[in-house]
């Protein structure tokens, strides 16, 4: 039976944790020697594990299990460290309006002969000279940033191992399936086998970040070159991800009614930059229906 709302979007472990595995994201920059890029999707990312929280103990997820599904949220883009604004988005704005597959399940669906695990290959090698009309140099910080989406499992694999030392020294103790858990949504196969809490752990955080990111301005306007944020489109894509089999009905069921019952205002209202506009409120509020 589900638990009752205790807090609207809950913060569950120490403040004085989240700068450190915060700046996880930072990465130095291979262009400019001395600088640090500071990780772009920081603050998405704690916006989605604040949500993820409410949603995971509404469902009546042990609040020990909640706690460490908590970081593994926070950390789920964690293989974007070191994402170049300009370029990443020149690129995926380019794929996205030519229509091209942006996702390695997509990417094999349309090209079923790419060997797994090679998609980034694969786009570079179809796409070079599209990509050089451009002006995006064919190197390996654009291979980088390529990989951020077509070879996401590798590079979020490389800086797991680089970051486990630090989280050791935090305290966080890591397990196989927090990064599964990560993984789920470019790689929903990688969840075969595994026990049904740790697959709705994933759904949830599939729907929450997706959610958050729909609302999210800067990374519309800078990813996609998007000019409008829309509360009903997030939930239509919520809906295709349930079309999809990637995401329950009771998962999605679930963020509409802690999104009807308000726990998500100010978090949404942070990813805008603004207030929400009065019809997007009484959007939300209808879901109660």
């Amino acid at each position: 039976m589900p638990v009752p709302i205790r807090e609207t979007a809950p913060l569950l472990m120490p403040r004085s944790l989240v700068g450190p595995l915060m700046r996880l994201y930072d990465y130095p920059h291979p262009r400019k020697p001395g600088r640090v890029i500071r990780g772009y999707d920081r603050h998405h990312a704690l916006r989605t594990a604040r949500m993820c929280a409410a949603v995971a103990r509404r469902l009546g997820h042990a609040e020990a299990r909640v706690g460490r599904y908590q970081i593994a949220c926070l950390l789920h883009d964690l293989g974007r460290a070191g994402l170049d604004q300009e370029l990443f988005g020149k690129i995926w704005s380019w794929a996205r309006a030519n229509g091209i597959p942006t996702r390695p399940r997509e990417w094999r669906a349309v090209h079923p002969s790419t060997p797994y695990g090679r998609e980034t290959e694969a786009f570079l090698e179809r796409y070079a000279q599209h990509l050089a009309r451009l002006g995006v140099s064919l190197d390996s910080w654009t291979t980088e940033q390529v990989e951020m989406r077509l070879g996401y499992a590798r590079r979020l694999a490389r800086q797991l191992r680089v970051a486990r030392p630090k989280l050791t020294r935090l305290g966080v103790k890591w397990a196989p399936w927090m990064e599964r858990v990560m993984l789920y949504y470019y790689y929903p196969e990688k969840l075969n086998g595994s026990a049904r809490w740790v697959r709705e752990l994933a759904e949830v955080l599939v729907a929450c970040e997706q959610f958050e990111a729909y609302s999210n301005r800067q990374r519309g306007r800078d990813y996609y070159t998007r000019k409008k944020e829309s509360l009903p489109e997030a939930f239509a894509y919520l809906d295709k991800l349930q079309v999809e089999g990637i995401l329950s009905p009771r998962v999605v069921q679930t963020v509409r009614e802690l999104a009807a019952a308000g726990a998500f205002d100010r978090l949404l209202a942070e990813s805008r930059g603004a207030a929400l506009p009065r019809r997007e409120l009484q959007y939300l509020r209808s879901l109660k229906a």
